[in-house]
């Protein structure tokens, strides 16, 4: 399985000792250069699971960058090379951008939710309320009681 990622999940996950459910769920995950460049600057070391992959042609991603961020640019730009099973990333604009080029998404809430019905965690609730207390993700309670319904919660 391919698994690219913008930053935003990442730093999320970091900043509440959770990253390795990445790992867990994804084996490996890959992100671009300017993804990389992105989370250095705010976590000066960064799981040996993930794997920094160059693009190939930029020109895709200098497009993207017109309408997204230099990140979410590369990111998208790599999941279509790489022709990536999975692209996580939040931001409303890159996810609608990655979905108008075929990219498969998956958000923060997605791979929490993965994670509890693989039993990786005991409560998606409790995670999503440390998410939100330190690393300021912030979900609507109707977008957050039905996530939480769907996995019996």
């Amino acid at each position: 399985m391919i698994v690219v990622s913008d930053t935003s999940p990442i730093t999320a996950l970091l900043a509440v000792g959770k990253a390795e459910l990445l790992k867990l769920l994804f084996g490996e995950v890959v992100i671009p250069n300017a993804v990389e460049t992105e989370l250095l600057r705010t976590h000066p070391v960064l799981p040996a699971w993930l794997r920094v992959q160059p693009l190939q042609n930029s020109a895709r991603a200098n497009l993207y960058a017109r309408s997204v961020d230099r990140g979410e640019a590369e990111a998208i730009a790599l999941a279509e090379e790489l022709h990536a099973d999975h692209l996580l990333i939040d931001e409303r604009k890159g996810r609608r951008l990655a979905q108008q080029q075929g990219v498969p998404v998956v958000g923060l809430l997605g791979v929490i939710l993965l994670a509890k019905r693989a039993q990786l965690i005991p409560s998606a609730r409790t995670l999503l309320e440390e998410l939100n207390r330190e690393a300021g993700i912030y979900l609507t309670e109707e977008l957050k009681d039905a996530a939480l319904k769907a996995v019996g919660e």
